[in-house]
């Protein structure tokens, strides 16, 4: 009974797990199939066309970014060149720019000097009182000729070759804005024999520019100091220069030289030298300050030589305002050198303001490199200038047509 009861419950038991593993099966077989349905669903395989076109996009995406390389390499390539190109431009506009702020200053300056000489009590001398006429006229240049009263002939041959006389030097201030005048000061004994000569000469030639000076070779310094600060209280013009009566200049050369320059403010021209300082008593050109120069032996600073120079109208005007305590050395061109000597200034080196005379300043004219000024260094001027000097103008003058057709 006992084995039957046995045996029947344990036929039980084996159907049961017969059933359960079918069910188990059938799960498994469902699960798969949902499985592959869900699986089909979330990776669906993208058509050609929309690779393509994801292609397609992708290639005009690297179009786009090589092209903008491209154009931005261009750009970066052309751009030194723009700068490079507008350089010039932009370096004049700011020469332009810095001349016309130092005229200001300057023009200020002379400006408060003039009313503090008026408040102190300090008479205006007869250049200073500049009619309306030099007022509102602009010139391009003042060439003022050393002369002495021994001088005469030197004068006349001067009048007689490169310096226009009467109407025409009338018609060189209206037209060409150049004024020359000879400049001389007053003798020793004021309204003596010598002064009445020169003003019986200007009455008949109407072209000197009379200082507040006492004439003297020892006093040269004093005299150039004086007359750039008498030219420019006299007249508007945008170049200074001085010349010895026994140098031949062209003028229109001169003027078509200075004018490369009148976009800058402060310039000093001339043929730059750097000579001994003299320390010997008793020699030409003996330098009494001489130990201001260091050792025995040493050399000047550099300096034009003072046969011909010119000077800008800001420097001009620097040295009318300072005129009283500039220092003076025995040689008025070292002087001069020494006064700008610390400043901002330009030096410019042009060797054909100090050209020898025949062959040398012919040889050049043939060569198309014509001479502004032609002496000889020997004599520190044409030497027997007031006989020489027609043979120099013959040979080596840019001739009258030259002046009355150049443009400044």
């Amino acid at each position: 009974m006992s084995f039957k009861s046995r045996g029947g419950g344990g036929g039980e038991i084996s159907s049961k797990s017969l059933t359960s593993k079918k069910w188990t099966f059938l799960l498994c077989i469902g699960s798969f199939c949902l499985g592959l349905l869900f699986t089909n669903r979330m990776w669906t395989m993208p058509e050609a066309k929309d690779i393509i076109r994801t292609t397609g996009t992708g290639e005009n995406k690297m179009k786009l970014v090589s092209s903008d390389c491209n154009s931005r390499i261009m750009t970066e390539m052309q751009e030194p060149k723009s700068i490079i190109g507008k350089a010039p431009k932009t370096h004049t506009t700011i020469q332009t720019l810095d001349k016309t702020i130092s005229s200001l200053e300057m023009e200020l300056a002379a400006a408060k000097a003039a009313q503090e000489s008026i408040l102190n009590g300090s008479p205006l001398s007869a250049n200073s009182k500049i009619t309306e006429s030099h007022r509102k006229h602009k010139y391009l240049m003042v060439v003022g000729v050393n002369t002495a009263f021994s001088s005469r002939k030197r004068r006349d041959s001067v009048r007689a070759t490169w310096m226009p006389q009467g109407e025409k030097r009338k018609k060189l201030e209206e037209e060409k804005g150049i004024i020359i005048r000879f400049v001389i000061g007053h003798s020793a004994t004021s309204g003596g024999i010598l002064d009445k000569a020169i003003e019986a000469e200007d009455r008949k030639h109407g072209d000197f520019m009379r200082l507040d000076h006492v004439e003297g070779y020892l006093e040269l310094s004093a005299k150039t100091k004086i007359y750039f600060a008498t030219a420019v209280s006299m007249w508007d013009a945008e170049f200074y220069i001085k010349v010895d009566d026994d140098v031949h200049v062209n003028i229109a050369t001169l003027g078509i030289t200075l004018a490369r320059h009148r976009s800058k403010p402060r310039v000093y021209i001339g043929c730059m030298k750097s000579g001994p300082v003299l320390a010997q008593k008793g020699v030409r050109y003996h330098e009494p300050e001489y130990w201001k120069f260091g050792e025995a032996g040493n050399k000047y600073f550099r300096h034009a030589t003072g046969q011909l120079y010119a000077i800008s109208k800001d420097l001009a005007t620097y040295i009318s305002i300072n005129q009283h305590v500039l220092h003076k050395y025995a040689n008025e061109d070292v002087s001069l050198g020494a006064w700008f000597i610390g400043l901002d200034v330009e030096h410019i080196d042009d060797r054909r303001l100090c050209c020898g005379t025949p062959p040398d300043c012919e040889w050049k004219a043939q060569a198309g490199n014509l001479c502004v000024a032609s002496f000889d260094w020997t004599c520190s001027g044409i030497c027997k200038s007031a006989e020489r000097i027609s043979y120099v103008h013959r040979r080596c003058g840019e001739g009258e047509n030259a002046l009355w057709s150049a443009t400044f």
